[in-house]
């Protein structure tokens, strides 16, 4: 079989083919011998960074380091700087990977690979996928994601997407007519697997239960469907499934590190453990146990051009009691630091929160198609929402009794009925927003 996917990646300079024996080898290493291969790669991406980065020399303050935990957490402001500064030695822009986050969390910043790291990040990817019977090199993809909209970006795009073996569903505009087009497409095209934002396969599958239709019974080569960049609720999880006839796996990657976690075929949501490090802090940097929630803190093992240990991605979530260093489960994905609810009480609570409770509800009869929550105040929030009808009375009083009772009593809703909702550049759906300072 011919293998462009791996092809085009050796020729644009990423050595895949070591990348994957790396992989394979690492993968090898007993359980009892994991932990120690880690601490090496702990102690041996530090020293790298001490010794070749100044940037790295100069948050840490030293040019070597005795205890792990002494080490300066890192953030995404610290990357607030010229790229070029940021390179370890020997390193500069011409040989490097290179890419930028989303600035979903408000702190978009470029970043750096070396090569052989981003190949081993696809290596993984590639691992990952195969274990649900999906090949890179072969497999047919119907992608879910955003596309650039000027004229040469798109074409750009639309050329790699062909060269991919995937064809792009553009989500910004995810009308019936639209979500019609979309059917037919599954028709006449033999998809092995769906990939691509949360929000906008959701929202295809109420257009196919609103049809009353299945989507294996008119594409039956679909295998499974794995979704990523945004929260996965359980009740989308059934409903994807159902509509979808095939099994629906949860991704939880950042494009400036590596796939963090993958659902494997026993449903657990498996730590990368083979490229990163994870850890979970409390609010003092203290390390905690597993199963106590905390921030999400992860060191890349292998990336020499640009250091990120020990950083915080933002994140909020709990590893599995059953979590071993070499199998590492992530048991809850909470949400994002900076979408914390500060109620009029003092009282603190992932914005998340309102969306379990209101999301129940409102999707009851099927009528709202998706929303998002704002505060706007410290008290007062507003759930922007697509849906054929206005909620009526008796929805609104079901959602303030019931966000009354998980939350507190005297918060203020505004209900505020849209056509469609304001998605971010890259077309990620950004669940819940705080506009307090």
């Amino acid at each position: 079989m011919f293998r462009f996917f791996d092809i085009s990646l050796q020729l644009n300079g990423f050595p895949i083919k070591e990348a994957k024996a790396e992989l394979r080898k690492i993968q090898s290493i007993p359980e009892q011998e994991f932990e120690i291969f880690i601490e090496n790669k702990k102690k041996e991406i530090v020293d790298y960074h001490l010794k070749n980065n100044s940037s790295y020399q100069e948050l840490a303050g030293k040019t070597n380091f005795q205890n792990w935990n002494d080490l300066p957490i890192m953030t995404k402001k610290d990357f607030q700087k010229p790229l070029i500064e940021r390179l370890s030695k020997g390193f500069s822009l011409k040989n490097v990977y290179i890419n930028k986050t989303s600035g979903s969390s408000g702190d978009p910043f470029i970043f750096a690979k070396d090569k052989f790291s981003h190949a081993l990040t696809w290596a993984n990817i590639i691992n990952r996928f195969g274990w649900h019977g999906i090949d890179f090199n072969s497999s047919y993809q119907a992608r879910f994601y955003g596309i650039p909209l000027d004229f040469i970006g798109n074409r750009k795009e639309r050329f790699k997407d062909f060269l991919l073996h995937r064809f792009r569903f553009s989500i910004f505009n995810m009308s019936d007519d639209v979500l019609e087009g979309f059917l037919q497409q599954f028709k006449s095209k033999k998809f092995d697997y769906i990939n691509g934002y949360t929000s906008s396969i959701v929202l295809f599958a109420k257009f196919l239960r609103q049809k009353k239709i299945v989507l294996k019974e008119i594409c039956p080569t679909l295998k499974v469907c794995v979704v990523t960049s945004e929260m996965l609720f359980e009740e989308d999880k059934i409903l994807l499934e159902k509509q979808f006839g095939i099994p629906v796996v949860n991704e939880y990657g950042a494009s400036e590190l590596d796939l963090i976690a993958f659902q494997n075929r026993d449903g657990e949501w498996q730590v990368n453990s083979e490229t990163l490090f994870v850890e979970i802090l409390d609010d003092n940097n203290i390390v905690l146990p597993y199963g106590k929630e905390g921030r999400i803190v992860i060191t890349s093992l292998f990336n020499k051009a640009h250091p990120f240990i020990r950083y915080d991605i933002g994140d909020i979530g709990i590893l599995d009691e059953k979590s071993t260093p070499k199998k590492p489960i992530l048991k809850k994905l909470i949400g994002r630091t900076n979408d914390i609810a500060i109620l009029p009480s003092g009282k603190k609570s992932p914005g998340l929160t309102f969306y379990y409770v209101t999301k129940s509800i409102i999707e009851d009869d099927g009528n709202v198609k998706e929303f998002i929550i704002k505060q706007t105040k410290i008290d007062t929030f507003d759930i922007e929402y697509v849906s054929k009808t206005e909620l009526n009375l008796e929805q609104i009083h079901k959602i303030e009794d019931a966000i009354a009772l998980y939350l507190e009593k005297g918060l203020v809703f505004t209900f505020v009925r849209k056509e469609k909702l304001e998605r971010s550049k890259s077309g990620k759906l950004k669940q819940f927003v705080s506009l307090m300072k």
